[in-house]
């Protein structure tokens, strides 16, 4: 019996590569790429916009199947705010999401918050919580950082 091809990984040597593989998953439809980013924990959680959270690997998986059988998901990371310590990181981000409608194409907005673990074989996706956004996410309100880093 001829095996399955393993996804096509790279080693996620830091969030932001975990979190290239994710999104670039999403683009091309690859569920099996897209949970090879995802931690073996079984506590791993995601929520999709308006959505019930979804709890460990098979649940996640079924939900991004399920997504999938309507067509990739193009859904770009267009701002990103990190904070990384101690081998954990935490990314806010303004997703552009690109869907078809019968009027053509049309954007939409979602925040989504990208949590990751640094683990033995590299850095995992332990959580992703999506939101519903708007354009008027994209300009951000805060404060400007006292610190240069």
């Amino acid at each position: 019996m001829p095996r399955s091809k393993p996804p096509d990984i790279a080693l996620m040597t830091s969030p932001d590569d975990a979190e290239a593989q994710f999104y670039e998953a999403l683009q091309r439809g690859d569920i099996d790429k897209l949970m090879a980013v995802w931690s073996d924990d079984d506590e791993i959680c995601c929520v999709h916009p308006n959505g019930p959270r979804v709890v460990g690997h098979a649940a996640i998986r079924a939900a991004f199947d399920a997504m999938f059988a309507n067509g990739v998901i193009d859904a770009r990371p267009e701002k990103v705010r990190r904070v990384v310590s101690h081998g954990s990181a935490v990314h806010s981000v303004v997703e552009r999401i690109q869907v078809m409608t019968d009027e053509g194409p049309q954007v939409a907005w979602v925040i989504a918050t990208n949590v990751y673990l640094k683990t033995s074989i590299g850095w995992r996706l332990v959580a992703h919580h999506a939101s519903p956004g708007s354009i008027q996410e994209l300009p951000e309100v805060g404060e400007t950082p006292s610190v240069l880093h």
